[in-house]
């Protein structure tokens, strides 16, 4: 077989099927050999979507999520979505096409140095130079992207590689890599520590991060805090990763989190990192509060221990193995006065109701009705910006999903990585919610969703600003407004209605619910457009 050949058997072997990408001639090979194959292409309409929604698709399987372009342009076009997908631990396999080996280095027509380029936002990269080398290069990219801290791997692959004969073929010798061994159980006597912190802290909260998702520790995590009757605050990454609505969950701490999460925080004598990285939008000044408790964080990964916090009691391990670990050791629950005070301080805080706004949509309100209507396993994948904090502290998740860019803040990743989400579980209600500054830059894959018939239902908040930088330049710049007016913008209405997908804009919120009736009334794409004040807060 060819080398293009090898890389789809590849593919099949690791039981993918579905990519992302978009071709182009250093790729076309690869291309050609996927004709006929079990692996189904989804054409994005720019190439930093196709890594977009590969994370989507990700986080939902829990699987690696594949996207592929072509060399130069199309190769650079993929690093934003790289380097979010890095920054939040998303498992990616990136396959990129390169010019001929002999003309590396001569900057030929749409070369480019994509592993050197991508060298900060990968796990690992490899340039293939041997046909030979792909099966073995294709096992340790898969491994490499799921084991220990999942993360991007990137295989850039001549088109004279894709193009050689393979001789042999062998996908079953397990990938052996040297210094690559991820520690997953958890050091005993660190556990036992932890435990023992436990029964004696009188004040004790459990921080989730996005960490829990990616060790598929959910079970786990709601058993320990049940039999422990531990508090839980989340990050942002880790809205979801207990219910919403769960009497122990607190809510989203920091600088766009709540009230009761954020005290509990400063009120804690102990506190369990479950797979928080601890950044400076959950804890502004990490290393005050680790003066004030005692810290037990768990990570996979040990160059995220004491990193941003410090650590009294680090436990390097997989989250679902720790977790479990802690549960069945675990004799002892908060005292009783502790968790009731924080539990009566969520329900003092809870959101009250707001009163509706004379010819706007109340976007808060309406996220939380909304989100209360979907089914218990709804996926919503949020953007950034206002959209982003209006998601996170109002949408309920019960057995659903919270998507988001957390750590790189990327805007217009909502809707790829909607279309991914979709593409990974079509059964499931896939919602994408937006500003009209996010939507305008992946608006084009309003295409892709109607290519591949996916129901995406799509939320813009419109607003005709920027809303979260025109709110910091509010805040800190003596509203000295600059560059946030999106005067020009489209009819979104009618966009939607070009591509044949039925949309409605709406200044009401009684206007927005009844929207929402015909939204949800079937699996087919909807655009909603959402009209809210220019000047509304994120908080």
């Amino acid at each position: 077989m060819t080398g293009a050949q090898a890389m789809v058997k590849c593919l099949e072997r690791e039981r993918v099927h579905t990519i992302f990408g978009y071709p182009g001639a250093a790729i076309c090979p690869f291309y050609d050999a996927l004709i006929g194959s079990k692996v189904h292409h989804v054409l994005v309409r720019t190439e930093q979507n196709a890594a977009h929604a590969a994370s989507g698709y990700a986080r939902i399987t829990g699987k690696v999520g594949v996207c592929v372009a072509t060399s130069g342009p199309g190769a650079t076009n993929l690093l934003t979505g790289i380097a979010s997908a890095y920054m939040d631990s998303i498992p990616l396999v990136i396959i990129t096409g390169q010019v001929r080996s002999d003309l590396i280095g001569r900057d030929v027509f749409q070369e480019a140095d994509i592993t050197g380029a991508a060298e900060p936002f990968t796990k690992h990269s490899y340039l293939v130079t041997k046909a030979s080398d792909l099966p073995r290069i294709f096992k340790e990219a898969f491994y490499i992207a799921s084991a220990g801290r999942p993360g991007p791997v990137l295989i850039d692959i001549p088109m004279d590689i894709q193009q050689h004969q393979v001789s042999t073929f062998d996908y079953d010798t397990p990938p052996d890599i040297i210094g690559y061994k991820p520690s997953t159980t958890g050091h005993p006597l660190q556990i036992k520590k932890a435990v023992d912190a436990l029964r004696s802290a009188k004040r004790p909260v459990l921080c989730a991060g996005g960490g829990l998702f990616s060790a598929k520790a959910g079970e786990e995590l709601k058993l320990l805090v049940e039999k422990a009757q531990l508090p839980v605050v989340c990050t942002m990454m880790g809205v979801g990763a207990l219910p919403t609505s769960h009497p122990l969950n607190l809510g989203m701490l920091g600088s766009h989190g709540c009230v009761p999460a954020n005290k509990a925080i400063r009120d804690a004598d102990l506190i369990v990192m479950a797979g928080a990285r601890v950044g400076d939008r959950a804890v502004a000044s990490p290393n005050q509060v680790a003066n004030r408790a005692k810290i037990i964080h768990i990570d996979i990964d040990p160059a995220e221990i004491g990193k941003n916090m410090s650590a009294h009691i680090p436990i390097v391990g997989d989250l679902k193995l720790v977790l479990a670990a802690l549960a069945e050791k675990v004799d002892s629950t908060a005292p009783y006065d502790w968790v009731q005070v924080v539990t009566d301080r969520k329900k003092r805080y809870a959101a009250k109701s707001i009163e509706p706004l004379d010819g706007y949509v109340e976007p808060k309100t309406f996220l939380r009705v909304f989100t209360r209507r979907l089914e218990e396993d709804a996926v919503v994948c949020a953007d950034v910006g206002q959209n982003q904090i209006w998601c996170a502290n109002n949408t309920e998740i019960r057995r659903g999903r919270l998507l988001t860019s957390g750590g790189m803040g990327t805007m217009g990743y909502s809707i790829p990585c909607a279309l991914g989400a979709k593409c990974a579980d079509p059964k499931r209600r896939v919602v994408a919610v937006c500003g009209d500054g996010s939507f305008q830059m992946s608006m084009m894959e309003l295409a892709t969703i109607c290519q591949e018939q996916k129901g995406v239902k799509i939320i813009v908040m419109r607003n005709g600003r920027l809303g979260m930088v025109r709110e910091l330049q509010k805040n800190l710049y003596d509203s000295a407004y600059s560059g946030v007016f999106l005067d020009g913008s489209p009819d979104f209405v009618k966009i939607a209605q070009a591509y044949g997908i039925r949309s409605r804009c709406v200044t009401t919120n009684e206007d927005a619910m009844a929207a929402v009736d015909e939204m949800l009334s079937d699996d087919l794409p909807y655009l909603l457009e959402c009209v809210v004040p220019w000047d509304y807060p994120s908080l």
